[in-house]
């Protein structure tokens, strides 16, 4: 069980590192910061994937919210196979 926790944790935390990322966005300055930068380094590979295929709606980007959608999705399938399997 303490596999199911850890991977559990890393989900949650990386989900609120997507939340704080996309939040800063309205805050230029934070992205010039070395918070802000490692925060795009974690964030960007996987959000723009979801940016290739979704195109902003004027001014209005939706894709970090499929994003979260989907990594929700992505946990609830990774931690019913850790599930299986312990």
């Amino acid at each position: 069980m303490l596999i199911y926790q850890v991977v559990d944790t890393l989900f949650t935390i990386y989900q609120f590192v997507l939340i704080i990322y996309i939040l800063a966005s309205w805050l230029p300055q934070v992205y010039e910061s070395p918070v802000g930068q490692l925060l795009a380094r974690l964030s960007e590979p996987y959000l723009s994937v979801f940016r290739r295929f979704i195109p902003p709606i004027g001014f209005i980007d939706i894709s970090p919210i499929v994003a979260l959608f989907a990594l929700h999705f992505i946990r609830l399938g990774v931690m019913t196979i850790i599930s299986w399997v312990i």
